[in-house]
């Protein structure tokens, strides 16, 4: 049985009041694709009112815009957009970071020592 790290990385205000995390991103994604919440909604098999819902929430909660509305449809801000990509780069580099240093411990632990499984027998 091989082990693996996992790990979850979202932001939170001052409150501890989740503003993104994966939905959310997924979300942010969807309509920098697509160019509409009702067509990022369809896309990700999500009621309307559910997306725009979890959008306007994470406005509150971050104390800014995060999308617009256009003459053809949504767009992300400019703040949106930073959000976007600078929560997937950091998420990037946990990830990174945690791989690195998973691998580093769990070598080590397993160097000139007995495995997990022989220890619990």
């Amino acid at each position: 049985m091989g082990l693996q790290v996992k790990s979850k990385i979202w932001l939170e205000n001052e409150k501890g009041e989740l503003v993104i995390g994966t939905g959310r991103l997924r979300i942010l994604e969807a309509i920098l694709e697509v160019g509409s919440i009702n067509k990022a909604a369809k896309k990700l098999g999500q009621p309307f009112r559910t997306v725009w819902g979890k959008i306007k929430t994470a406005e509150e909660r971050g104390g800014f815009h995060i999308v617009e509305s256009t003459s053809s449809g949504t767009r992300l801000t400019r703040e949106g957009l930073e959000l976007l990509l600078t929560y997937k780069e950091f998420r990037k580099r946990c990830k990174s970071y945690a791989d690195h240093q998973f691998r580093e411990l769990f070598s080590k632990s397993q160097a000139g020592r007995r495995s997990f499984r022989e220890r619990r027998g």
